[in-house]
């Protein structure tokens, strides 16, 4: 299985759906957590509800899905990771015009300054690539995915999307 993750907001939803439309077998992540009684108890102060990645993974141990979209797919047990990357002023806007809080907004553009999901990725120990969803549809990312998945990963290894000269703004 191949984890496509990211932040809240890089676009991870919107690829998973052009996937599917292309005949891809993709696993909606947050739909099985629901779906399987796995979401925990709501986190207050983290506008969210506690996962065990434990047992979300054990729930997908013998999955056949081709991939699993959500920004915890990263946690399972698969054979690559791609993560969807995105600018963090368009990713303030795309998460400002879902609805989030400003405080919420914050702590994702944080979160996508400083890769975090990447680096979760990396320590996953497999192989691990980016998509820069930025100025991309759904299916030039997608496009992009389908690429990686054929080996074509020029352009799309961990480093080659930084928003590291973005942090003076955000910090």
């Amino acid at each position: 299985m191949i984890a496509l993750t990211g932040t809240p907001g890089t676009g991870k939803t919107s690829v998973a759906e052009e996937l599917r439309r292309r005949g891809h077998d993709v696993l909606d992540l947050k739909k099985h957590i629901s779906d399987s009684g796995l979401r925990g108890e709501y986190v207050e102060e983290m506008d969210t509800y506690d996962v065990d990645t434990d047992l979300l993974r054990e729930s997908l141990r013998n999955s056949e899905h081709e991939m699993a979209e959500g920004h915890l797919s990263h946690f399972l047990d698969t054979g690559m990771c791609i993560v969807m990357r995105c600018h963090p002023d368009v990713l303030a806007q795309r998460l400002r015009d879902r609805g989030y809080a400003e405080g919420k907004v914050r702590e994702n553009v944080e979160a996508e300054l400083l890769d975090v999901i990447l680096c979760e990725a990396v320590d996953s120990g497999v192989p691990v690539f980016a998509v820069d969803t930025t100025s991309s549809n759904a299916s030039r990312a997608a496009d992009a995915v389908e690429a990686i998945m054929r080996g074509e990963t020029d352009g799309h290894l961990p480093g080659d999307v930084s928003w590291a000269e973005e942090m003076d703004r955000w910090f």
